[in-house]
Parts: C-alpha cells; structure tokens; sequence
C-alpha cells in the first residue's frame, strides 16, 4: 500500500507546490493516510468472508506499541487531531519526522529556531493537556 501510494503521489508530483521545508513528506504522509481511509471504506462495503479469529491473532506489539503502549499510542493520535493544525504540523516535524528546530522555522514561517522551539514546545503541552482528557 505504501508503495502504490508513492508510485500514484509521483504521478501528481508536477502539481505540487511545496509551501515549506518538510511539505513533501507532510504530503507523502497525508496521502498515505487517505489511502488507508479509502481501503477501510472499501473492505467496510463488503462483508469479510470469515472473520479472523484471535487465536490467528500476532500476540507481538509494533515497536511503536512496545515504546509507549497501545492506548497510550490511541490516546497520541486522538489528542493530536483534535489540536489546530499548526500545532500539529510541528509536532508531527519535530516528533514523528525528526526535524530539527531550524528546519521547523524555516518550514513553518518561524522567525529562528528558538520561536519554533517555543511553538513546539507549546504545542507539545496543548497534546499533554488533550491526552489527560482522554486518560
């Protein structure tokens, strides 16, 4: 899936019009997200031939799972979409794409890298906050 999507994104890649540093992989990954939406739409139309019984079931977490935790990982991604989308945008820049702050400032209009420090800074306790809402 992940391949089909980049294969199918590339096909539109003269359309694209990078806004800031780190918009292709902002791009990459939404697509892959919609991609993933659109497979859950399409098998939820029709019924599964045999529902997969849980002794079938790989008792191994992922290795995100194993590093914070299913609900913890469940409660992340709640909390996340439920902030304004510029917080998002540095979180996910900083915390799931490795981005360091000067790369934060210059892709998302922060004056140096010590604004976009504060921004992900403040970002990352608005997520905290969201996430003890849920806990």
């Amino acid at each position: 899936m992940v391949q089909e999507t980049l294969v199918q994104t590339l096909k539109h890649l003269g359309s694209f019009q990078p806004r800031h540093e780190g918009a292709l992989q902002a791009y990459l990954r939404q697509a892959l997200v919609n991609k993933v939406r659109d497979e859950v739409r399409r098998v939820g139309r029709r019924a599964l031939p045999d529902a997969i019984e849980d002794e079938h079931a790989d008792p191994a977490a992922s290795p995100l799972e194993e590093a914070i935790g299913k609900q913890a990982l469940t409660r992340y991604d709640a909390a996340l979409h439920r902030l304004r989308p510029e917080e998002r945008e540095v979180i996910i820049a900083r915390v799931e794409l490795g981005h360091s702050y000067q790369q934060i400032a210059a892709g998302h209009g922060k004056a140096s890298a010590d604004a976009a420090r504060m921004a992900v800074s403040r970002a990352l306790v608005r997520l905290a906050e969201e996430m003890d809402v849920e806990g």
